[in-house]
């Protein structure tokens, strides 16, 4: 019989998470004054044991006892051989995937939601709020404060809060609390619904208004806890790849190219950042970050300083941005409808360390739909954007004539979003690309701040 799945023992989860920062250089996060930030002015917003986590050059960060406690209901998650996927596609390259989806929400996001939540609560904190496109964040959050007994509250883009219902039902099993944005609960949201009544919200306000929220509680048991984009986020995705590294090994093959979806940056981070360290060291492997066309951040965006939510709360980040003020169109794949990308994996795009893609919705669903029929999962919208890109590769490897090893996170399943999958049968789906009209605004809202430095790590 041939072996579809490759599988960690417990007693082979990783003990310690990757630390990108020891390896590449980075522009510093800015205040309103343009000059760098200390530690401190984060606090507001979080746990002081987070922030240290955030700035930290160490390479390798021991996750506490009482984390994998909680990561080994799902973890060590399968590698799996996607043979069905290779004999549809008559492709010489061998498929593998990291499967996410077996978490209790359905996706990566709590590899990072149970460290959040740990960390806030040995702090002293009793309650979180965060935003969320999919939901798939703002699940995982609930089901991870569950776990260690806080309170937590969400703001859900509108248009992700109308077309993902369940989502909210998921939150409210696990006792949170779930308002569509932008509401009228914030100033960052009425603000919006004043200019814009019937806006479908973006990240960018859901953030703003998940921050106002947590910094305006005056007793100081509040915080803010955030998906994607900053460093200690990646760091606790991390987990994926490095466990992907202990699998490879265990049948001796090593990936020439290493694939995953790209909104924030989180699970790409998290599958990708462990192979950037090899590929840093002289290994020779191609890794893709891929991303919509309705929203191509990475493919289409200058590397610049950018606020990372719309109201202007954030310091200034150095990454690729649309500009604060952008609202991508509403494509199904909420979680990658976000105007920046993590700093960490802008610096490894303006090295070339990384090599950015794009994919329209409809390819994205076209590959998603054959996965299903291949393999059996339904894929989420998100990672429907890796799999076209997937496609894409094991098609050229058949061109090449070349036998490649394809890794890709299959970040999340599909099973509560298909009234999408409804949509892109019945031909309702379509495909968006940024105009010209749209570039000419993110750069008219960028032009006047500070333009981060091109740095090079080696």
């Amino acid at each position: 019989m041939d072996v579809r799945k490759v599988l960690l023992t417990e007693d082979e989860m990783p003990r310690q998470w990757y630390n990108i920062l020891a390896d590449i250089k980075m522009n510093p996060p800015l205040g309103p004054d343009g000059k760098p930030i200390s530690p401190d002015a984060l606090a507001p917003v979080f746990p002081m044991n987070l922030i240290e986590q955030e700035v930290s050059s160490e390479r390798w960060i021991t996750i506490p006892d009482e984390v994998l406690n909680v990561l080994t209901i799902w973890r060590p998650s399968p590698m799996v051989r996607a043979r069905s996927l290779e004999k549809a596609l008559d492709t010489p390259a061998r498929i593998y995937f990291k499967n996410e989806a077996l978490s209790p929400p359905g996706s990566h996001k709590p590899n990072t939601a149970v460290p959040q939540a740990y960390y806030n609560k040995v702090f002293g904190i009793k309650k979180l709020t965060t935003e969320t496109g999919a939901g798939q964040w703002g699940s995982a959050l609930a089901f991870a404060c569950s776990q260690f007994g806080l309170e937590c509250k969400v703001f859900m883009v509108r248009i992700s809060f109308d077309q993902k219902p369940y989502r909210k039902s998921l939150m409210a099993a696990w006792g949170a609390n779930c308002v569509a944005s932008p509401s009228r609960e914030t100033k960052a949201g009425r603000d919006v619904l004043e200019q814009f009544p019937d806006s479908p919200g973006s990240l960018g306000i859901a953030i703003s208004e998940a921050i106002e929220e947590a910094v305006g509680d005056t007793s100081g048991q509040t915080r803010y806890s955030l998906g994607s984009v900053l460093n200690h986020v990646m760091l606790h995705q991390t987990i994926i790849g490095l466990e992907a590294q202990k699998q490879m090994k265990k049948i001796g093959e090593y990936p020439d190219i290493v694939i995953g979806c790209a909104g924030g940056g989180s699970n790409f981070a998290g599958l990708a950042f462990p192979f950037v360290l090899d590929k840093i060291n002289g290994k020779k492997v191609e890794i893709y970050p891929v991303e919509p066309t309705a929203c191509p951040t990475l493919t289409r965006s200058p590397f610049a300083y950018d606020h990372g939510d719309s109201a202007g709360y954030t310091p200034l980040l150095p990454m690729h941005s649309l500009g604060h003020t952008f609202v991508p169109a509403p494509i199904h794949a909420g979680g990658l409808r976000y105007h920046g990308m993590a700093p960490t994996v802008s610096q490894l795009a303006t090295e070339g360390i990384i090599e950015p893609k794009a994919v329209t919705q409809l390819a994205a669903y076209q590959a998603g739909v054959l996965m299903a029929r291949t393999e059996g999962i339904i894929p989420a919208p998100e990672t429907n954007h890796a799999l076209a890109c997937v496609v894409d590769e094991a098609r050229k490897a058949k061109e090449e004539g070349k036998e490649k090893v394809i890794l890709f996170n299959f970040s999340g399943h599909g099973l509560i979003d298909l009234v999408a999958y409804d949509k892109y049968f019945s031909g309702e789906l379509k495909d968006y690309v940024l105009s010209q009209e749209e570039e000419d605004k993110f750069e008219a809202c960028l032009k006047n701040y500070p333009k981060p430095q091109l740095l090079k790590s080696r």
